[in-house]
């Protein structure tokens, strides 16, 4: 921004930004105050632009004038203004925060997914439960018909002990009995502590 100073009709001109950078290089903090100044805005507009995000903003843009406050030495006004300088600078330190970012994201992600492993071994729990129900075939087949009549229909179809009954044309007492007797038998031949 350009301020023309009123008296005497003289104006104020923007300083050479080079020859300012050269004096930064050489360590002089009123130079690089200068130089802030004049690039700290545009700067910032910059990464704003690529970032969308004032907090994270700021900081590239104060990562930015730190480089430059560092780096000042290395500016070769024969490739270009001090300014392009300055911008190549914060454009590759924005575009860098916004891939860091993205690589972070993208590690959540991953790491996210790994650990959403279930909480047991489907395969595992198929292979067991596949297994315990062969033994239970195995064992009904060591009961007795009635016994294995009456298990079948209270455990396997759901009916009570009225039903079972019924539908084996047996007393209720002698329908508990085979219950009671055959859960008994298969409790045996598939080893369960009682």
């Amino acid at each position: 921004m350009r301020e023309f100073a009123r008296i005497g009709g003289s104006s104020h001109r923007e300083p050479d930004l080079s020859e300012v950078v050269a004096q930064v290089a050489g360590g002089d903090q009123d130079a690089f105050a200068t130089l802030y100044d004049s690039i700290a805005g545009p700067v910032f507009g910059l990464v704003l632009r690529v970032l969308r995000d004032p907090a994270q903003s700021e900081e590239v843009a104060q990562e930015v004038m730190v480089e430059v406050w560092r780096h000042a030495a290395r500016f070769r006004p024969e490739q270009g203004s001090v300014m392009a300088w300055v911008m190549t600078m914060a454009h590759r330190r924005a575009v860098d925060r916004v891939r860091s970012e993205q690589a972070a994201t993208e590690r959540d992600r991953r790491s996210a997914r790994r650990e959403h492993t279930p909480a047991y071994d489907q395969v595992s729990e198929e292979v067991t439960v596949r297994l315990e129900s062969e033994q239970v075939r195995r064992c009904l087949q060591s009961l007795t018909e009635l016994q294995k009549q009456a298990v079948t229909l209270a455990y396997y179809h759901g009916y009570t002990y009225r039903e079972v009954a019924a539908s084996l044309s047996a007393p209720l007492g002698t329908v508990k009995t085979r219950l009671r007797d055959g859960l008994i038998r298969l409790r045996d031949c598939m080893g369960v502590n009682a």
